[in-house]
């Protein structure tokens, strides 16, 4: 068949049909890697997107490796801040571990050693032992995630690192907001998406974007990690954040009392950005645990009808206790709530370190949704906002739904306002795999891969003209 120009509304000329053959699903993000099997209710892999560089140039990837302080180990990270892959041939690398070394191998093994039993540290060696010629994912067609806001030349470059260096028989891209409301049970919905590096909030009409609601910021996971960071430092006396892997012993102390500690010495210089992965994992804890946001009414910093701020009341209220690493330990009260504040009120004080950004009310997001919605048409709007979708791992910060729903029933007073949430935290956290997962197990699905044969006759391209 000579080569022709297709249009979107020309039927593929190859279905592929591989019912007998999983999918696997694959959820690249800037924190973390997901993957696993169409119709399962989880990722079997996770992986960290960070990844170590040693001293020789080897790579290391998976959690064992790169949280191990090795001499000159460089701790990088192949996306962007925006989740849009920099870095292809290392985030290739990346993608293929996260595969191989959990959900396919390239031999059949005996099922007495099919790995579930092995020392996690043998997966290391799997991916150079593949023999020549052999391609990752031979059986298996590969639906892979992708940002609303994804360039052609990144989508272009998925199929064709699918398709040429892993073998795929077919391949489908989608945008993660919309496997998030698919996974949720919405076709209509606006997705609130709170990730590691970006937040953004996107209006879904029948499974597709509107392109005008698009709206992100940078106010996310990292963000408040920052927050806390310089929370930290402007605490009297200062807070020293010392990662787990520098304590060898500790003694328990009294709140507020100076930690009693024996620290590890390294002959090997640590790198800073090594200790930067560490402390992250430091802070990530102190968010589960400690840190909320001030859930209503009005803001934290408005005043409330007994003529004080709520900052006041907050103070009144009981703390929480956190353990850092090295033993101290202290009461947190209304700080805990400060630092989030920024993500919803503009005019709060601001934690920030030297050179940051501050906070615009356009970056907000209350004004987030305000803008999303008001790029969509009149009729639309009262259906997106009884199907406001909430997902991302940084959206489990304590209170964060119930904040949003209070904000946005403020916002707009005449309407209803329903907030999906899911209650499961791997399910807020895996919300667009999850979604992936049920989209590439539906039977009526498999007429819409693109196939090996349909790559071949058009080319990369086709994945502009088919994946809307």
């Amino acid at each position: 068949m000579a080569s022709q120009t297709l249009n979107s509304s020309m039927q593929p000329t190859d279905v592929y049909g591989g019912d007998e053959v999983s999918a696997i699903i694959l959820d690249p993000g800037y924190s973390s890697v997901r993957a696993g099997f169409a119709g399962e209710d989880t990722p079997k892999s996770f992986v960290n997107s960070h990844y170590g560089v040693a001293e020789g140039g080897k790579f290391m990837f998976g959690d064992d490796a790169i949280h191990n302080p090795l001499a000159g180990l460089e701790i990088q990270n192949p996306m962007s801040k925006e989740g849009i892959v920099e870095d292809w041939d290392t985030a290739t690398q990346l993608w293929e571990y996260a595969i191989t070394s959990r959900l396919t191998s390239f031999k059949q093994s005996d099922p007495r050693t099919n790995g579930l039993n092995d020392d996690t540290k043998d997966m290391d060696m799997e991916m150079e032992g593949v023999e020549e010629g052999e391609k990752a994912l031979e059986e298996h067609p590969l639906l892979m995630t992708e940002t609303a806001w994804n360039t052609t030349k990144n989508r272009e470059k998925s199929i064709e690192i699918a398709m040429e260096s892993w073998g795929c028989p077919a391949f489908w891209l989608a945008r993660n907001s919309v496997l998030a409301a698919f996974g949720a049970g919405k076709a209509t919905a606006i997705v609130v998406d709170v990730g590691a590096s970006t937040t953004s909030v996107i209006s879904i009409h029948d499974g597709l974007i509107l392109k005008k609601s698009v709206q992100k910021s940078p106010l996310a996971g990292n963000w408040l990690s920052s927050q806390i960071r310089t929370l930290l430092n402007s605490m009297d006396p200062k807070v020293e954040l010392t990662p787990h892997f520098m304590i060898e012993s500790k003694t328990p102390v009294d709140a507020g009392a100076p930690a009693q500690a024996t620290y590890r010495k390294y002959e090997n210089k640590i790198t800073d950005s090594f200790r930067a992965l560490e402390e992250e994992r430091v802070l990530t804890e102190f968010k589960e645990s400690v840190v909320q946001v001030w859930n209503g009414p009005g803001r934290l910093y408005s005043q409330n009808p007994a003529g004080t701020t709520n900052v006041d009341y907050v103070r009144a209220q009981p703390g929480r206790v956190f353990e850092f690493p090295d033993g101290s330990n202290q009461m947190w009260s209304a700080e805990r709530m400060m630092v989030a504040e920024g993500m919803w009120d503009e005019r709060a004080p601001p934690y920030q370190a030297q050179g940051e950004n501050t906070v615009t009310k356009a970056q907000t997001l209350p004004e987030m949704v305000r803008a999303s919605i008001n790029a969509v048409d009149v009729d639309l709007r009262a259906a997106l906002l009884s199907n406001v979708v909430v997902t991302g791992g940084s959206s489990l910060v304590n209170g964060f739904t119930d904040r949003l729903h209070n904000e946005l029933t403020a916002m707009f007073p005449g309407a209803r306002v329903k907030i999906q949430a899911a209650g499961l935290t791997n399910e807020r956290r895996f919300g667009s795999w999850i979604g992936g997962s049920i989209l590439g197990s539906l039977g009526t699905f498999h007429q819409m891969w693109i196939s090996k044969k349909e790559y071949e006759e058009f080319g990369a391209n086709v994945v502009e003209k088919r994946c809307k």
